[in-house]
């Protein structure tokens, strides 16, 4: 017994000198040089050097009148689900464990003890409006960080170790490929080229990696269901694990991420003055354009179907085909006929919008059954923003006000957000099977008191890289944003008067601390004004 208890402990005390020499040298992955092959781009990779950040985390007391302050008259309600949203959040602030290779301060998926790459990047959706306070977007930094050589990264990583839960080539080791797109956001909201400079190789390393090895031999792309994150999803045929299995079959949310993957990486290499590294990239885009189209697309029913290994539809409607639309694959002519399902009561129109299975389908559990129905953030929010790429922008309101509705209701019964929704009225989802509850999910939950209030309830959609800012106004109360920040630096007020009508002309008064270019529109996009504002707030 006594020799087991020494050895258990010099044991323990070699890996803690092992894992404290990493840090100190910045070989933050202790799997980053067992690769058989090299990625170009993915030496470029400078996380995997970078020194542990060790500043303070931020207090929420200290920062609530810091954070943007949203004004919606006779709705107390939701500007409480709002600061208690931050609250939670604040208080999922973490700093990097010396024990885990991590890099930067981060906020916590609040799931399990594990930091996740998807939950992540939708997290950050929110994070944009506090990073005066924090800088949500370090969180990503822990995911290069542990980049290997080939350009693979682990999706799920435990916080306080270095372990990473899956191996390479598992079929549920990685993805969405959606970083990109969340780094693309960030851009366009602050303006940050140095950043872009910076985490490009990572990105592009790590779509050649998924190229070479989640792609069928036409070029089409692959995952699972832990793969894309929506694990229960009831997508392959019988003999097939739902959630540990690519089934083989062609994943149609996995190729319109990798086709979005290439548009936004061609976008970057345009500002980085790198166009001859995405050469190959423009090539795929034009392929992924053509093959979605010809072979994902079924025209009696209208919508894009993942596709079985002898190349029939396994005609499961899910939001995961919506990613079409961020994408911009869905042609023009399709458009209305493919989008006409979200507004379809025995479909995604259920009284909380949209569960991410059809209401239709046979395994739909209307009390939300994880994602055989539950109504969840990055889904709800993937589909809004792809609703704006097609200038739906009434439909976008619609959708993004009855999601908020329904999470406020909820709050007001239990004080807290939810991992999930059930698409019935006034109810949170069910939990993955054998799990818990989780309430307080701050969490990609945060996208929706904060983000869907601010860009879909409100309309106030900022583009820094134009400085401009696009202003939907559809609501009749009085309603708006103090302290509302605009790029790196500018602080805007954007407060509407009250209505009698939604096509009566809103009141607005507009104050800036710099020239700002805001562009109105009222009566369902049919009437618009532009205002010139700077000066004071």
């Amino acid at each position: 017994m006594f020799k087991t208890v020494v050895a258990f402990f010099v044991s323990m005390c070699l890996t803690l000198a092992f894992t404290l020499n990493r840090a100190s040298t910045g070989e933050n992955n202790p799997n980053h040089e067992m690769t058989i092959t090299e990625n170009r781009f993915a030496l470029e990779n400078e996380f995997i050097s970078q020194k542990r950040e060790i500043a303070k985390l931020p207090v929420y007391e200290k920062e609530r009148d810091k954070l943007p302050q949203p004004v919606w008259e006779g709705h107390d309600d939701a500007i409480d689900c709002y600061y208690k949203t931050w609250e939670i959040a604040f208080g999922n602030l973490k700093r990097p464990s010396a024990f885990s290779g991590f890099v930067s301060n981060y906020i916590d998926t609040a799931f399990d003890g594990n930091l996740f790459m998807w939950d992540s990047v939708f997290i950050l959706m929110f994070g944009k409006y506090g990073a005066r306070s924090f800088n949500f977007q370090g969180t990503l930094d822990n995911f290069y960080s542990h980049q290997y050589n080939d350009g693979y990264i682990c999706r799920d990583m435990e916080q306080d170790t270095c372990k990473e839960r899956f191996t390479r080539f598992d079929p549920a080791s990685t993805g969405p490929e959606i970083m990109s797109w969340c780094e693309w956001e960030y851009y366009r909201n602050f303006g940050d080229t140095e950043r872009l400079r910076k985490v490009f190789p990572c990105l592009m390393a790590y779509h050649e990696w998924l190229q070479e090895f989640h792609t069928w031999p036409d070029g089409t792309y692959w995952s699972s269901g832990f793969g894309c994150g929506m694990d229960n999803l009831p997508r392959l045929q019988p003999g097939y694990h739902v959630s540990f299995s690519n089934g083989h079959m062609i994943w149609n949310d996995a190729c319109m991420q990798a086709l979005l993957d290439c548009r936004v990486l061609i976008e970057m290499a345009k500002v980085l003055g790198r166009e001859a590294d995405v050469k190959g990239l423009e090539a795929e885009r034009d392929h992924l354009m053509t093959v979605v189209n010809d072979r994902l697309w079924d025209e009696k029913t209208a919508f894009y179907y993942d596709v079985w290994k002898d190349g029939s539809f396994n005609y499961v409607k899910h939001l995961g085909a919506y990613w079409a639309l961020l994408a911009n694959a869905v042609p023009e002519d399709r458009a209305d006929s493919f989008i006409a399902h979200l507004t379809n009561e025995n479909e995604f129109a259920t009284p909380c919008m949209l569960p991410v299975l059809s209401a239709d389908h046979p395994a739909f559990d209307a009390s939300g059954g994880y994602w055989c129905g539950g109504v969840w953030a990055p889904t709800n929010y993937m589909v809004l923003r792809g609703l704006d790429q097609y200038g739906r922008y009434q439909l976008s309101h619609k959708i993004g006000l009855n999601y908020l509705q329904n999470v406020v209701s909820v709050f007001n019964k239990t004080g807290t957000v939810f991992e999930n929704y059930a698409p019935m009225p006034d109810a949170n989802g069910e939990p993955r099977q054998g799990g818990v509850s989780h309430a307080n999910f701050v969490g990609w939950t945060g996208v929706v008191p904060i983000t869907v209030l601010f860009e879909y309830v409100f309309g106030i959609k900022p583009d820094a890289g134009s400085n401009t800012i696009r202003w939907n106004i559809d609501l009749k109360d009085r309603f708006g944003v103090e302290r509302y920040p605009f790029g790196t630096d500018a602080t805007l007020s954007l407060m509407c008067g009250a209505r009698d009508s939604v096509s009566e002309e809103p009141q607005v008064e507009i104050r800036s601390d710099r020239p700002v270019t805001v562009q109105i529109f009222w009566d369902e996009g049919r009437q618009s004004k532009t205002v010139i504002a700077g000066g004071n707030p």
